[in-house]
């Protein structure tokens, strides 16, 4: 499987901005998909997952009420919508997936450093905002 993130950018505080991660390789309907977050000098942060195996959705305290993630299975891409975004929001951002069958739910995958073995991450994209 290969992702491959797009969206980010600079944006000022109170702003929106919506990272995609389009997969290929396989139908994203079979995983557990979260987007992952790493600032300069800290530890990376799950942020917002869904599980296919539970049919729950996870999101940090940080983040609750400002970022939505779904998925599009017809264009096989995971999306995070940011909303009301603040500077601390400044990080690289990364999308992964599991499979689903390997995941017991959106906190585990969000929560837990579960990814590897036999998952899959982004690249990354850098996501910038100013006071």
């Amino acid at each position: 499987v290969q992702l491959v993130e797009s969206g980010g950018g600079a944006v000022q505080a109170g702003g929106s901005l919506r990272l995609s991660c389009a997969a290929s390789g396989a139908p994203l309907e079979d995983y557990a998909i979260g987007w992952f977050r790493q600032a300069p000098g800290k530890e990376r942060e799950g942020i917002s997952c869904f599980s296919n195996s539970d049919g729950s959705t996870y999101y940090a305290n940080s983040v609750k009420g400002r970022f939505t993630i779904s998925r599009d299975n017809a264009k096989n891409t995971v999306y995070l919508q940011m909303n009301s975004l603040k500077p601390e929001d400044t990080a690289v951002y990364y999308c992964a997936v599991k499979a689903g069958l390997f995941i017991d739910s959106a906190q585990d995958m969000c929560v837990r450093d579960v990814i590897s073995p036999m998952g899959y991450w982004g690249q990354g994209t850098q996501v910038t905002v100013s006071s």
